[in-house]
């Protein structure tokens, strides 16, 4: 690694700790690797990382163990608290990474948290950047995820090639806790949107209607969108599995909406769609993909 010079990194044997193996991290763990890193990983459950480590990544048994060894360290887990715990707590990540290391906390998580851990890992001669990610499981597995990025524009620059064995769509928003701000821009707009597309298909339906013929129709004109075009076909064959998980959806409506409160705004929409999200939550569909919205009306 060229450390604390800021110059761009060469992903080639770099060593990277990587922390949070679930739908979208084991994807994106897969693809460091085959971009020529030296990928070390930690997860809560040894036995759901095998797979990981059969294709030659490195197991450690803490994630302070982890960053000790690591020159970039990612991780992309549940909830800011546990970020928190990843990063402040004692013998946790800040304390342990080397100096010169870069942190990427990918989990979209709280602008505030980021913040503090910013300053944190400043204090050690750490780069510590917020990179929040979009794109749920096809994106991480195609390397085709939207990286927003909040921190130091020198920072951003020495990892922008290790991001972009990642993603395609790589923007820096801002200074520190700038990524997860525009995480939740992208939140806001999906939640509602999400709303949209399960009540479209509950209308043709009811309608009588053929589903697949509707969504050909309707795709590519001006209610196009993502969710449309990649979760609406997964509503219509009956395939509710996560790409993104509800209960943590529900987790980010709530973090964007203590920040619209804090900045003295009101999303009405939001609000809606989280409750509806809740709802399903409490009959059971909390581990199921955004899209088992659709099951509040059918």
């Amino acid at each position: 690694m060229r450390g604390a010079d800021k110059s761009m990194l060469d992903v080639k044997g770099l060593k990277i700790g990587f922390i949070g193996t679930g739908v979208m991290g084991s994807s994106m763990a897969k693809n460091l690797l085959n971009g020529g890193c030296e990928v070390h990983i930690f997860t809560r459950t040894k036995a759901k990382a095998e797979e990981l480590l059969a294709l030659g990544m490195i197991w450690h048994d803490t994630p302070g163990d982890l960053a000790s060894s690591c020159d970039v360290i990612l991780s992309i887990v549940g909830y800011p608290k546990d970020v928190e715990k990843l990063y402040l707590e004692a013998g946790g990540i800040v304390d342990s990474a080397k100096p010169g290391a870069y942190l990427l906390d990918m989990t979209t998580s709280s602008p505030k948290l980021a913040e503090r851990i910013e300053k944190a890992a400043a204090l050690r001669g750490l780069h510590a950047l917020d990179a929040p990610v979009s794109g749920g499981d096809v994106g991480a597995r195609n390397a085709a995820l939207s990286i927003m990025v909040g921190g130091d524009s020198a920072a951003f620059q020495s990892v922008e090639p290790l991001l972009r064995l990642l993603g395609k769509n790589i923007v820096l928003q801002g200074g520190p806790g700038a990524g997860q701000h525009t995480k939740m821009v992208n939140q806001i707009a999906i939640a509602s949107n999400m709303v949209g597309v399960c009540e479209a298909l509950v209308y043709a339906k009811h309608a009588g209607l053929d589903l697949i013929s509707v969504l050909a129709s309707i795709e590519s004109g001006a209610a196009g969108s993502w969710s449309l075009s990649n979760l609406a076909p997964r509503i219509i064959a009956g395939n509710f599995e996560p790409g993104f998980f509800v209960k943590h959806f529900i987790k980010d409506m709530g973090i964007a909406l203590d920040a619209a409160e804090e900045m003295d705004i009101e999303l009405p929409g939001l609000t809606l769609a989280k409750g509806l999200y809740e709802r399903i939550a409490a009959a059971g569909l909390a581990d199921k993909g955004t899209h088992a919205l659709f099951q509040a009306w059918d």
